[in-house]
């Protein structure tokens, strides 16, 4: 694991910096970051749920605060990434699936307890799966013979994409500024969509009862300004010239919604770099 401070500095700044159009989820990621680092104690691990719509940089965001964690990032031997439809297709399979993502959870906090473990599309998780991580996410001293209270969990997942979407646009019609939208304004309905829906694998999960997820982070949907922010990126880093008739080209020809006022891209950013490879 990289140093504290020197690691949360630098990932503030690139938060700022690259991060477009996200000012609610670079406060909370830096309050819970910075907390658990702080603390050479910390009671639980750190275990952060980030929701929002297709492009708005949960994954972006997710893989730049494990490159400050780890050294070598996504490839760290400490760092561990799941996909339900990678990992745990097969529904019938589920018991199976229980006793592995156990037995590797368990085996890795005991490798190392500073371990990170990413669980990407949470929304097709099977419930029966979510249970099983449970028991290492709480405060307990130890669990099958590992202290694992170091150890951070990120839930990456497009449950509730909508409703911030709506709160968003709604809070919009009223002259609410992007900077003022709070936590308060959106957990209400991010609660409704994902940990009260049947059809969500947090539905019944103990993880809600429990009040196991310490920080949830929202990402709101992007406008018109923060595709080309995206665009200007993408054009950087693939070497290629910025010359402003793309980049306003790029962003119009992308998606928007809602019908009317054609607001919010309905992809966010997910689309640039294909879309950019048009033009050269």
């Amino acid at each position: 694991l990289r140093a504290g401070h020197a690691g949360s500095c630098s990932l503030e700044f690139d938060l700022a910096i690259n991060l477009v159009g996200q000012p609610l989820v670079r406060l909370q990621v830096m309050k819970g970051v910075r907390e658990f680092l702080e603390n050479p104690n910390p009671v639980k691990p750190l275990v952060m749920s980030f929701h929002g719509s297709t492009g708005t940089g949960k994954t972006y965001v997710s893989s730049m605060l494990i490159r400050y964690l780890f050294q070598h990032g996504l490839q760290s031997p400490y760092v561990h990434h799941f996909s339900p439809i990678v990992h745990f297709p097969h529904t019938e399979h589920i018991e199976q699936y229980k006793e592995s993502l156990k037995r590797w959870i368990q085996g890795n906090l005991t490798n190392c307890g500073r371990s990170a473990f990413l669980f990407d599309e949470m929304d097709k998780m099977h419930p029966g799966l979510i249970d099983v991580i449970i028991p290492f996410l709480g405060p307990s001293w130890v669990v099958y013979g590992t202290n694992y209270r170091k150890a951070i969990f990120i839930f990456i997942s497009n449950a509730g994409g909508e409703q911030i979407n709506n709160v968003t646009l709604a809070l919009w019609r009223a002259r609410k500024d992007r900077e003022e939208i709070s936590l308060q304004d959106l957990e209400p309905a991010i609660s409704k969509a994902v940990f009260e829906n049947p059809q969500s694998g947090f539905w019944k999960s103990g993880i809600i009862n429990e009040n196991l997820i310490d920080f949830v982070v929202p990402f709101l949907p992007l406008k018109h300004h923060h595709v080309k922010q995206c665009v200007i990126s993408e054009l950087v880093q693939q070497g290629l010239e910025v010359r402003p008739g793309v980049v306003q080209e790029v962003a119009d020809s992308i998606p928007y919604f809602p019908e009317e006022e054609k607001l919010f891209s309905s992809t966010g950013c997910k689309t640039v770099a294909s879309r950019i490879s048009f033009f050269f």
